[in-house]
């Protein structure tokens, strides 16, 4: 099949740490689905932009493709993740306490609660950055889409690795750069604040990309993308009805980070299905209002809450780490959420995967609906 019928094809990877697991099962699904399939523009953020990055440096077919990130996923565990120094964590606590009682501003030295060098080493090794460049030439790539937030000016900057005659975009609080993805570009794309110390980057600073970000899925239209496969990590049943006691640091966390990694996207998801509904009533012959454009999409959600499935694996998380969700009340049944986000472990990644598989399945007649049978509209 030709490359045409994929031109506009992109794939959507959003944030939500070890949660984004869930997205390489989809995606093994969709490969096993249409194995000629080909994704000429790849857009991620936070731990999305990891397996947006591999995919995009990848040189071989998607169902290889995927079948080695789904190896990659299974073999993360958390300390190649991040490690938790203790003298840190207490450093990290000396100077916030000390600053308070000495009435002035804690010390630059609070740079993350984390040490995320063990994944700048994993990104090395299992991440083909040259094969991006590589993959572009040959045609093979459209572009690579990767947003973080910049420190200095608070705007969501999408960095795209592309050839030079795709064109760049800018919004109100947002922005896009061409450049050369490297491992910092990921880097700070994944650099959750507080737990993770801001990333430099030319000459500024950047955290992760979803935390501003309230167009996820811009770049991909921007860059051309007019089918979008949106993987999306919030379940479609909601979760379940949480007990009657005051709310834990842990369930409080939680509810901090979906609003970072879950509501914006399934804001944007909405307000572009309400976009492509007000284009299914304009009348033939007649131009669409402000030059809108129908983006089809297909959306693949969890169908089990992901946070409760984290529940139960906290004993397996590094010793330090543990010590610190329990003390926030990860026990707690919504406390468990914030504890999914952290769970780098096989067994719970390959739980989440193999979820994610059954769900990409369950989409696959309306993926093949999009990509083969024409847009409505």
């Amino acid at each position: 099949m030709g490359n045409e019928t994929f031109s506009d094809v992109a794939v959507v990877l959003a944030g939500g740490g070890a949660r984004a697991a869930y997205q390489v099962g989809v995606l093994h699904a969709v490969a096993e689905r249409v194995p000629d399939l080909r994704i000429p523009i790849i857009s991620g953020v936070s731990a999305g932009a990891i397996s947006a990055a591999f995919l995009a440096g990848h040189p071989g077919p998607i169902t290889r493709a995927v079948g080695e990130l789904r190896g990659e996923w299974l073999r993360l565990t958390a300390d190649k993740v991040y490690s938790v120094p203790a003298r840190g964590v207490v450093r990290t606590t000396w100077h916030l306490v000390g600053g308070f009682l000495r009435r002035r501003p804690a010390e630059p030295a609070v740079r993350g609660l984390l040490d995320m060098r063990p994944l700048a080493r994993f990104l090395v090794r299992s991440v083909n950055f040259p094969g991006i460049e590589a993959n572009v030439g040959a045609g093979r790539l459209r572009a690579l889409a990767l947003s973080a937030t910049s420190y200095d000016s608070g705007k969501t900057v999408t960095f795209v690795h592309s050839r030079p005659d795709v064109p760049l975009w800018e919004r109100a609080n947002r922005r896009s750069v061409r450049t050369l993805i490297a491992v910092d570009h990921v880097m700070a794309s994944s650099a959750i604040p507080i737990l993770f110390p801001a990333v430099r980057l030319n000459g500024g600073y950047y955290g992760d990309g979803s935390v501003r970000d309230t167009a996820p899925l811009a770049p991909a239209i921007h860059l051309g993308a007019r089918r979008l496969i949106v993987i999306g990590m919030r379940s479609a049943r909601g979760p379940g009805v949480g007990d009657s006691s005051y709310p834990s640091s842990a369930t409080i966390a939680a509810m901090l980070l979906h609003s970072v990694f879950l509501d914006a996207l399934d804001a944007d998801v909405e307000r572009l299905e309400r976009i492509n509904a007000l284009l299914g009533a304009v009348p033939p012959g007649t131009a669409p209002p402000g030059g809108l454009q129908r983006v089809d999409l297909v959306v693949v959600r969890p169908s089990r809450d992901l946070g409760a499935m984290a529940r139960g694996y906290r004993p397996r998380l590094p010793l330090p780490m543990n010590w610190l969700v329990r003390s926030m009340g990860s026990q707690q049944e919504r406390g468990a959420d914030f504890l999914s986000y952290l769970m780098f472990e096989p067994e719970y990644m390959g739980l989440v995967m193999e979820m994610g598989y059954e769900d990409g399945r369950a989409s696959g007649e309306a993926l093949e609906r999009m990509l083969f049978e024409g847009r409505g509209g």
